[in-house]
């Protein structure tokens, strides 16, 4: 594979995902971890879709739905990057109070600074902003089932996340945060 925009944005992921793991154990102890098994489909979900994200890039497959114009390609490579500093700038600013499980740590609170202040969720808006240029750039029936995948995915772990902050920091405390603060999407309220 020449280095081309998609061999640039295959290893964005490749990067991305060995940095994640990397950083994964720099994270607070959860209190309890109640509902772990309900965590369940969104784990096995998100892998898959990062698997079908990753398996796109060969050149066989299940077939291109479209093809983008290859002056396209660079643009759709720094969004991807874009979207994976946004989700490391969400990681890196929770610090250790980021947990992988959604369980309340020891020093759980509202964090309305930085990215938080501009989406609820900066981790997974920044993964699926990543995903779906991919998807927009391979234009191939896995890398768009792997972004549609992604999307159900971490809306449904958001969704956990934020029953868990309302029952564990304050209802109140995170309802003004929500009417604040749009969940995934910059500027969209909901």
């Amino acid at each position: 594979m020449a280095f081309d925009p998609r061999a640039a944005i295959f290893a964005a992921w490749i990067a991305f995902l060995i940095a994640w793991v990397m950083v994964a154990g720099w994270s607070a102890r959860a209190a309890s971890h109640d509902d772990f098994g309900v965590e369940s489909p969104s784990r096995v979900l998100s892998i898959a879709a990062i698997v079908m994200m990753l398996v796109a890039f060969r050149p066989q497959g299940l077939g291109v739905i479209w093809t983008m114009p290859a002056w396209f390609g660079w643009p759709l490579f720094a969004v991807v990057v874009s979207g994976f500093a946004f989700a490391f700038w969400g990681r890196l600013h929770l610090g250790p109070l980021w947990s992988n499980a959604v369980s309340p740590t020891d020093a759980h609170r509202i964090v309305d600074t930085g990215p938080y202040g501009v989406v609820r969720h900066p981790v997974y808006a920044g993964i699926l902003l990543a995903a779906l240029a991919t998807a927009a750039e391979l234009g191939r029936v896995e890398a768009v089932a792997g972004a549609a995948s992604l999307i159900a995915a971490l809306s449904f772990r958001a969704k956990m996340e934020e029953r868990a902050l309302r029952r564990d920091v304050s209802d109140a405390d995170y309802t003004k945060y929500r009417a604040r603060v749009p969940m995934l999407i910059p500027g969209l309220r909901g």
